[in-house]
């Protein structure tokens, strides 16, 4: 099978040849696999270390690594940029939507143009070049509670969710229509599956009641995976959430949700998510990037892929990769190995 093949018989819940493979990285691990495998493009190098499913991001999610150690991104939100052990992050110091009592500066705010060629152009390139070989993602993470609170700062909007309901609906359906009108364009321009995303988790239960995402998110996320189920009605649509979030995973597939992404290993387990949901729902990640691929040895990531594959893998249903992006403290001794681990111990057999 070609990766193209290979990723659409996964999603499709049957058996391929061997289990699909992705990762993406932090900006310190892809520098230097660009430099591993001597090329300036990311999709070349993505195809090189041997991903069978290629990405395009938009929106608000492509903000976090700026150029320079303070930057405004178009959304209005100031990043700085603080070093760590291994690497570097960015976090969010000013909201352009922080101490909105009025409603005012919600009124006046315009989102970025979900509609700029720059949005889904890329997409039709990568359809060009690489749709009769790879699987191909047009990604809008972040899609509306990350955008809210990104916007209007997480402790606002969290609390604004019970004292001022109102003020966040209205601040959720203004930034929606990017991850809308991106995405669709995206699914018009030829993407196998759109991929949507918002952290509704943390390691052991979510960071809102149920009863408020279903009443807030639940209905906002139907209406994006109905648009582009009616643009194409053979698009897969992926949701990314880090975390526990087992209490939603039926209304995830209620309302028609494709794949869950990215099955966190120490906060869900994935075999007992293969048990339950398996039938009905496939599966992307499941590999640790908090343990394992960071501190582990190569054994250790040896049996982790050969445990997947025994589990969540199992009858297919499974791209398998790491549970976010490869961070800075792992090293690429480490990431190789797992990719070689996915090929040797990746195939059905």
């Amino acid at each position: 099978m070609h990766s193209r093949e290979r990723v659409q018989t996964a999603f499709s819940r049957h058996t391929p040849d061997r289990v699909p493979v992705f990762a993406e990285y932090v900006p310190e691990v892809k520098n230097k696999l660009l430099e591993y495998f001597k090329t300036d493009d990311p999709h070349k190098m993505s195809v090189a270390i041997g991903n069978d499913m290629l990405v395009h991001s938009a929106g608000i999610a492509t903000s976090c690594y700026g150029p320079s150690e303070e930057y405004v991104c178009p959304w209005g939100c100031t990043w700085k940029y603080f070093a760590n052990e291994s690497g570097s992050y960015t976090e969010i110091i000013r909201h352009p939507l922080g101490d909105d009592p009025d409603g005012e500066k919600l009124r006046k705010y315009t989102i970025p143009d979900p509609d700029a060629p720059e949005v889904y152009l890329p997409m039709r390139r990568l359809v060009k070049e690489y749709g009769k070989t790879h699987f191909l993602c047009g990604a809008v993470p972040c899609s509306f509670f990350e955008a809210a609170w990104y916007t209007h700062g997480l402790e606002e909007t969290m609390m604004d969710m019970v004292l001022r309901p109102d003020y966040v609906e209205a601040l959720f359906d203004k930034v929606m229509q990017f991850p809308l009108r991106a995405g669709t364009h995206m699914v018009e321009e030829g993407a196998d599956m759109i991929w949507l995303g918002d952290d509704v988790g943390m390691q052991e239960r979510m960071i809102m009641s149920p009863v408020i995402w279903r009443q807030m998110l639940k209905p906002r996320l139907a209406t994006l995976i109905s648009a582009f189920k009616k643009k194409n009605r053979n698009v897969l649509v992926a949701y990314h959430s880090c975390g526990n979030i087992e209490p939603i995973i039926g209304d995830l597939i209620e309302i028609g949700l494709d794949v869950l992404n990215p099955i966190q290993p120490l906060a869900m387990d994935a075999a007992e998510l293969k048990r339950k949901y398996g039938d009905r729902l496939s599966f992307w990640g499941s590999i640790c990037i908090q343990k394992t691929l960071p501190y582990g040895s190569i054994d250790d990531i040896r049996n982790e892929v050969r445990q997947r594959m025994e589990t969540i893998g199992k009858g297919g249903g499974l791209l398998l990769g790491p549970a976010h992006n490869v961070q800075a403290d792992t090293s690429l001794t480490n990431l190789l190995a797992f990719y070689d681990a996915a090929r040797e111990l990746g195939v059905y057999r």
